[in-house]
């Protein structure tokens, strides 16, 4: 991959370069020492990857992914050493079009870079979403049966995404008031190490309490859970979630896919499931089986979209009830939970 660097320190640039070098697919092919260098950087020459720090002089990484994203979108990985102490940034950054963050590998006595093994997974996993994007996970889904346990007329709301994702969730999420009497499941594409940044962000700004999903939890009504794991989320047939490593082969962490598969095999009533915007396929053959079901189900339209790669994916195959724009989605969800309950009446 052609790798663009964005740091206002040295021996942080040192420390990536040191990383980078041992592997020869990977070439360093700028670096900008803060933001406003970065957007004319890419102007010049747009690489396969930037890595971007938040904190910088002139213009900071969420200014600068914006902008970048608004002229040349390309992959935009967050590389800070403040990753805990500034979650409320990375968030930003990931909402204006970051696909994930890590921690900036530090240079060690011998003059090495410790911890580098991370951000070469995570830059292996954008090669794959961002090169492989038909690579098929080996599974195979076949027919799916409705099965015969008892919900007590609890009301399921999905939500999948991955880059833009928490911005478009709060913009949609906050259409809903406390004691709302729908439950929601989010699988948002994310580090596991970061999710509980990301919930207890989520939490502070909208009505309904946003919790992370626990293994053995059950869909509740008027409460948020977003899955936090660096495998999976699904349903199980007793209606629980549960943490799985499978299918091992897919890249997408936690995969939105294998949640709405399992929601589709085992909740035994008709709910509402949204593919919202994100880069790569993730969840759209997922949001077919379920509108397969009779769910209403929703993609995020290109124009909102910060990245129309999984709900163009949807939109493509069939999958989607509604094409609407992120503004349009709560509500539109909010009118099909109406219609659910009067069709139940």
């Amino acid at each position: 991959m052609k790798i663009g660097i964005v740091n206002d320190l040295t021996i942080c640039i040192e420390s990536l370069q040191k990383v980078l070098a041992p592997v020869p697919e990977h070439q360093v092919v700028w670096v900008a020492r803060n933001g406003l260098e970065a957007v004319e950087c890419c102007k010049k020459f747009t690489p396969d990857l930037i890595l971007m720090d938040l904190l910088m002089p002139v213009m900071n990484g969420v200014e600068a992914t914006r902008g970048i994203m608004q002229s040349t979108p390309c992959p935009i990985l967050v590389v800070t050493s403040t990753v805990t102490g500034n979650s409320a940034k990375v968030f930003e950054a990931m909402s204006a079009g970051a696909l994930d963050a890590v921690a900036t590998p530090v240079i060690g006595k011998l003059g090495d870079a410790a911890k580098g093994e991370e951000l070469l997974r995570k830059i292996f996993r954008i090669g794959q979403l961002t090169g492989s994007m038909h690579k098929k996970s080996g599974r195979k889904y076949g027919a799916v049966a409705i099965p015969k346990v008892k919900i007590d007329g609890v009301d399921l709301v999905i939500l999948g995404c991955s880059t833009g994702g928490p911005k478009i969730l709060i913009e949609i999420l906050k259409t809903f008031p406390k004691n709302y009497d729908a439950a929601f499941i989010v699988i948002q594409h994310m580090d596991e190490q970061f999710t509980p940044g990301l919930v207890e962000w989520m939490d502070s700004q909208l009505n309904m309490p946003v919790r992370i999903a626990q293994n053995g939890d059950v869909p509740e009504q008027g409460k948020v859970l977003i899955a936090c794991t660096d495998g999976h989320l699904a349903m199980t047939s007793k209606l629980t979630l549960e943490y799985t490593a499978e299918p091992k082969d897919n890249f997408y962490h936690p995969s939105v896919d294998v949640f709405f598969f399992s929601a589709a095999q085992y909740w035994p009533a008709t709910g509402v499931a949204a593919l919202l915007t994100g880069m790569g396929r993730d969840g759209a053959e997922g949001l077919l089986a379920l509108h397969n079901r009779k769910w209403y189900t929703i993609a995020q339209d290109r124009d909102s979209s910060i990245v129309y790669g999984m709900p163009k994916a949807a939109a493509q195959i069939g999958a989607a009830t509604d094409i609407l724009p992120a503004d349009k989605i709560g509500t539109a969800i909010s009118n099909a939970l109406i219609i659910n309950k009067r069709r139940k009446e």
